[in-house]
C-alpha cells in the first residue's frame, strides 16, 4: 500500500504549526464547564474563574434564561432567513427600541458579531481614497475592517494624540477620514482619550467611531458605556459595542444618526447576507438592556473588585500597563515563560489566560486576568496571594 504523497501547501502549513508550537505561541481549545460562573470546571479541575467576561454576571442569570425560553417557545428555535428577506421578527424591533432607548440615540442596528461589525461598518463607509486612523492596540477586528476598506490605514502610537495630529494633518480637509478607538482597549485594560479624540475630529472634519465592547453595561449612569460616562454620546458619530460582554448575551450593535442606519442596512454586506440572530439571542439581548439599567449595584460593585485587585496587584510589583479596570494584565515578556506562569496559575486553582503576540507585541506576553461582579473579596484575596508567589518564585517581581 502507497503512502499517500504529502502537497507542498500540506508542508508548509505544517511547518508553520511545528514552529509555532516551538515559540509558544501554538493555541489548543479546552473544554469549560460553568464558565458563567465565578468558579469553573476545565479537564475536571474547580479554578476560580479570572478569566471571563461576563463582568456583571448576566449569562448565567435565570432572567434570560427564561428570556430565551419564551422567545424559543413564542419564535421558533432558529432563524429563517436574513433580515432583509423574511428573519425580521418582532423580538428584532423590541430589542432594537430598547437599544436605542437605552443609548438615546437616533437609530441603531443589531449585527450578529463584534467582529463582524467593526468589519462591516468600516469597509461600508470607507473606499480606497479615504483614510483611516487607528490606535495601534485597536482590535482586530477594526484592523481587519480597515483592510477590507482598501482606505489608506494608519495606526497612531496607542493614545499618542500628537501622533495622530500629525496624521491628520497630511490629509486634506476634504478627504473623508475616519478616526476609530476601542474605548476600554481589550489587552491593556486602559481607556482611550475621549475628549481629545472628539477635539481632533472636529478641528480636521473627521468621522469619530468607537468600539466600546468592554465599556457597554459598566460605565455611564444606567450602563450605557464610556461615552456617556464622559457625557460625550452625542459628540460621538458611530458607536458600535457587543451584548457578549457585560451583558451576558451575544450579538453586537451600532447606534448613530438615522441616516447612517439606514445606509448600513442598505449596503453593509455583512448585514445584508448574514442570517438573522435566533430569537432566543434577541429575547436575552432585550431583557439584559433592561436588567442592566435597573440594577447599578452591579456595576458598582465591579468597581469595587476591579479598583481593589489594581491596587494589590501593583503592590507587589507587577506591571499591569496602566490598567483602569475591570481587565488587568501583569506583563511577563517571553511566551514560554508565560505559557508556565499560566499553567503553573491552573495548577494552583486560577483559571487565567496566557495573552501572546499577535494579539499584543513581542516580548509582550502577559496574564490578562478580569474581574466581575460575582467574585467576592476573599476570592480575590487568596488569587492575589497565589499570583504573587508564583510570581517571585519565577522572577517576575522581587
Amino acid at each position: 500500500m502507497h503512502s499517500e504523497k504529502q502537497l507542498p501547501w500540506e508542508d508548509k502549513i505544517k511547518k508553520e504549526l511545528a514552529y509555532l508550537e516551538e515559540i509558544s505561541q501554538k493555541r489548543e481549545l479546552v473544554t469549560t464547564v460553568f464558565a458563567e460562573k465565578p468558579w469553573l470546571l476545565i479537564n475536571g479541575h474547580r479554578m476560580l474563574n479570572l478569566a471571563s467576561n461576563n463582568y456583571l454576571g448576566y449569562a448565567g442569570d435565570e432572567r434570560l434564561k427564561k428570556a430565551m425560553v419564551n422567545a424559543v417557545h413564542t419564535y421558533g428555535a432558529g432563524a429563517t432567513a436574513s433580515r432583509l428577506i423574511i428573519g425580521n421578527h418582532p423580538l428584532y424591533d423590541q430589542a432594537e427600541q430598547a437599544l436605542v432607548n437605552w443609548k438615546k440615540a437616533e437609530a441603531g442596528l443589531i449585527i450578529n458579531s463584534g467582529y463582524n461589525a467593526n468589519l462591516g461598518i468600516i469597509s461600508t463607509l470607507l473606499s480606497r481614497n479615504d483614510f483611516i486612523y487607528s490606535d495601534k492596540l485597536n482590535h482586530a477586528s477594526i484592523v481587519d475592517g480597515a483592510l477590507l476598506s482598501r482606505a489608506k490605514h494608519m495606526r497612531y502610537r496607542h493614545n499618542d494624540l500628537d501622533h495622530l495630529e500629525a496624521l491628520l494633518k497630511k490629509s486634506s480637509i476634504e478627504a473623508r477620514k475616519l478616526i476609530v478607538t476601542d474605548t476600554v482597549f481589550s489587552m491593556d485594560g486602559d481607556f482611550a482619550y475621549l475628549e481629545d479624540l472628539v477635539r481632533l475630529k472636529e478641528r480636521y472634519n473627521a468621522i469619530l467611531m468607537t468600539d466600546d465592547a468592554h465599556g457597554s453595561g459598566i460605565y455611564g449612569k444606567n450602563g450605557e458605556g464610556y461615552a456617556c460616562h464622559l457625557h460625550l454620546q452625542n459628540k460621538i458619530d458611530i458607536q458600535m459595542g457587543t451584548f457578549s460582554k457585560a451583558l451576558g448575551s451575544f450579538g453586537a450593535y451600532v447606534v448613530g444618526k438615522k441616516w447612517l442606519i439606514d445606509y448600513l442596512k442598505n449596503r453593509m454586506r455583512g448585514f445584508i447576507y448574514s442570517t438573522a440572530l435566533p430569537p432566543a439571542i434577541l429575547g436575552a439581548i432585550k431583557t439584559a438592556i433592561d436588567l442592566v439599567q435597573e440594577e447599578p449595584e452591579r456595576r458598582a460593585l465591579l468597581q469595587t473588585h476591579s479598583e481593589y485587585f489594581r491596587k494589590e496587584l501593583t503592590y507587589y510589583g507587577f506591571n499591569i500597563c496602566g490598567s483602569q479596570s475591570q481587565i488587568v494584565p501583569i506583563v511577563i515578556g517571553e511566551n514560554e515563560k508565560t505559557m508556565k506562569f499560566a499553567k503553573r496559575l491552573q495548577k494552583e486553582g486560577i483559571a487565567a489566560i496566557a495573552v501572546r503576540p499577535p494579539t499584543v507585541p513581542e516580548n509582550e506576553a502577559r496574564i490578562r486576568f478580569t474581574v466581575t461582579a460575582l467574585h467576592n473579596k476573599e476570592d480575590l484575596d487568596w488569587a492575589v496571594k497565589k499570583v504573587s508567589i508564583i510570581g517571585k518564585e519565577m522572577g517576575v517581581i522581587e
